[in-house]
C-alpha cells in the first residue's frame, strides 16, 4: 500500500467524479490505495447527517460502498497510535483537527503518502509525505 486517501479526496471523488482523478485512481495498481478507519468514520458521520429517507443519503451510501470495493479501510493500530503521540507533540497547533492528526499519523505509520486536497492541514508533520491529486496536470 503506497497511498492513504484523506477524507476530502474521498468526498471529492464520490460527489464530483472528476475524470482526471478517476483516471489517476485507475492507473494506480490495485492494493496501492487505502483509507484510514478514521476517514471511514468521517464519511459515515457525513452520511448520518442526512435524514433516513433523504435520497442524498442513499446516494452517499452507495458511493461509499463502491469506494470500499476498490479501496479498503485499514484499522488504526498500535503503531499508528504511537505515531499520533509523536506528531501531536511535534505540531502543537490546537487549531488543527484531531482527526486530521490521526489520519496523518496513520499514513506515517504505514509509510504511505497521504493524498489530500487540503495540504495546509497537514503541513509540518514530521515524516509525512503529501500529494494533491485534485488539480489536473498541466
Amino acid at each position: 500500500m503506497r497511498y492513504l486517501l484523506d477524507t476530502n479526496i474521498c468526498i471529492h471523488l464520490m460527489e464530483v467524479h472528476p475524470p482526471h482523478l478517476i483516471e489517476r485512481f485507475r492507473q494506480t495498481p490495485l492494493g496501492d490505495l487505502a483509507i484510514s478507519i478514521v476517514t471511514y468514520a468521517e464519511l459515515r458521520h457525513g452520511i448520518e447527517r442526512y435524514s433516513t429517507h433523504d435520497p442524498d443519503r442513499l446516494a452517499a451510501e452507495q458511493s461509499l460502498r463502491r469506494l470500499l470495493t476498490q479501496v479498503p479501510a485499514l484499522p488504526f493500530d498500535l503503531g499508528a497510535a504511537e505515531r499520533y503521540g509523536i506528531l501531536a507533540a511535534a505540531v502543537r497547533d490546537r487549531r488543527r483537527d484531531a482527526l486530521d492528526r490521526l489520519i496523518a499519523a496513520h499514513a506515517v505509520s504505514l509509510g504511505a503518502t497521504l493524498i489530500t486536497n487540503n495540504e495546509a492541514d497537514f503541513k509540518d508533520y514530521p515524516g509525512l509525505q503529501v500529494e494533491n491529486w485534485v488539480n489536473p496536470p498541466l
